[in-house]
């Protein structure tokens, strides 16, 4: 993802909800008491007032730490492996490879990479930021092909600059990935699909109906922000008073994954590890309490898990992935599209007078402004890229972004057409890591853009 220069850290005792990219809305806060006193989770209190005995929560405090405390160890055996052998070996001299200063954690980068994106495209195949140690590979073709080479290319040593991992589907490599796929496949179906589209199109009418009694309408707060949580909750069964702490407490968990060698990194792995223990809290309180209804996605999923097919860990990740990255990326999609249109009025007008090219335009909007704009893999052995060789252990960044704007793909890529239909694009990763919800994101766009057919720019 477009990394972006990150706000100063709440206080460790707060969750927070992040906005979306481009909302420019205040964070959220709730302290974690406020939260699970709400839902009826016990917090820890003494054992001569009834509450759990101070054992048996550091018990759990143990077995978050023992669950997760070897993932969060493992990466930051890589990042200072990586460091070490970037000055060691000099890897940036190698031949057929471009030094680049391009670093998507550069907040002036990330405000507006594409630029930058121009520059990479007409350089070098392969190009090399010494500061990052990172490889970078921005061509179509390119980052298709390392995104599908998954026996060379690894995700499980995680799929970011700080090498966190966690039992992702996205940070996962075959057989587990496979099995993994498998038993979700079913809850993310298109006939799953049709079942939830009753509720978003209700939620469309009446979030869009509030929309357009505003003058000027805010798109973020009004229909792009809370779209996409309401529906993720509800399909995952997760909705109405545990909806916003199941949200915020997400939100704070996968901090875990943000793996810095710094103050700023610690204090952030602290705070994982405090969210992940009470989000798993209210997740094995909704499930012991047979609140994952059977009709949703975890509720069925749960049943999975009953009969082994499922572990805990991958059912509760599989929750927290899709409040994480499903919230994140509709809002995304949504405030970008209504920025985009107001910045191409024709096209604009030619979807108000050609409904039926909606789809198309969502899949043009995916190419020209990705929700995912980066993702990391690392290389079991040595990796050739036309005549240069990305050496093995080395961490590689497909720039998605980039790749969705190369000319050799695309003809004019820096303009957005809504009749283009750029089939193919990467705005969701190709081969087995391709998003499992694609289909799920574009479809709730489908139906907020299909009914804000009145909003003019104006």
């Amino acid at each position: 993802m477009t990394a972006t220069q990150s706000p100063p850290e709440p206080a460790p005792d707060r969750v927070r909800l992040a906005g979306c990219p481009l909302a420019g809305t205040p964070d959220v806060g709730l302290t974690a008491q406020d939260a699970t006193t709400a839902l009826g989770v016990p917090t820890r209190r003494r054992a001569s007032s009834g509450g759990i005995p101070v054992a048996t929560s550091m018990w759990r405090d143990a077995q978050t730490v023992r669950t997760y405390g070897p993932a969060v160890a493992k990466a930051l055996a890589l990042r200072v492996a990586g460091k070490a052998r970037s000055r060691l070996t000099g890897r940036h001299c190698r031949k057929f490879m471009q030094l680049t200063d391009f670093d998507p954690f550069d907040p002036a980068i990330a405000a507006d990479p594409y630029p930058h994106y121009r520059e990479l495209l007409a350089g070098e195949r392969v190009q090399y930021n010494p500061k990052r140690d990172v490889y970078i590979l921005s061509r179509y073709a390119d980052v298709r092909e390392a995104a599908r080479n998954h026996d060379t290319l690894s995700s499980a040593r995680g799929v970011t600059f700080s090498r966190g991992w966690l039992p992702f589907l996205p940070t996962s490599d075959p057989p587990a990935h496979t099995r993994m796929r498998k038993q979700l496949a079913p809850g993310m179906a298109r006939g799953a699909l049709e079942t939830w589209r009753p509720m978003v199109d209700q939620l469309a009418r009446e979030l869009v109906g509030g929309l357009l009694t505003q003058t000027p309408a805010d798109v973020v707060s009004t229909v792009a922000a809370p779209m996409p949580m309401r529906a993720i909750t509800s399909v995952l069964g997760v909705d109405g008073p545990d909806e916003a702490a199941f949200c915020r407490l997400s939100n704070q968990a996968v901090r875990i994954t943000d793996v810095a060698l710094s103050a700023s990194g610690l204090i952030s792995l602290v705070q994982g590890f405090a969210g992940f223990r009470r989000l798993r809290a209210l997740f094995t309180h909704r499930r012991d309490n047979g609140l994952l209804r059977e009709c949703t996605v975890l509720g069925k999923l749960a049943t999975h898990a009953e009969q082994g097919r499922l572990s805990d860990d991958e059912l509760f990740f599989f929750a927290v992935l899709l409040l994480v990255a499903g919230y994140e990326s509709t809002a995304h999609m949504i405030s970008t599209l209504f920025l985009t249109l107001a910045d191409y009025p024709d096209q604009l007008t030619l979807l108000a007078q050609q409904p039926d090219l909606i789809p198309s335009a969502i899949e043009e909007h995916l190419r020209f402004i990705s929700p995912i704009q980066n993702i990391c893999r690392t290389t079991r052995v040595d990796y050739s890229v036309g005549q240069a060789v990305i050496p093995a252990g080395s961490l590689v960044l497909l720039a998605w972004g980039a790749a969705n704007r190369d000319p050799r793909q695309y003809e004019d890529p820096d303009v957005f057409r809504a009749d283009r239909n750029p089939v193919g694009h990467l705005a969701f990763g190709s081969g087995i890591h391709l998003c499992p919800g694609p289909s799920w994101r574009a479809w709730r766009v489908r139906r907020s853009c299909a009914r804000s057919s009145p909003i003019s720019t104006e």
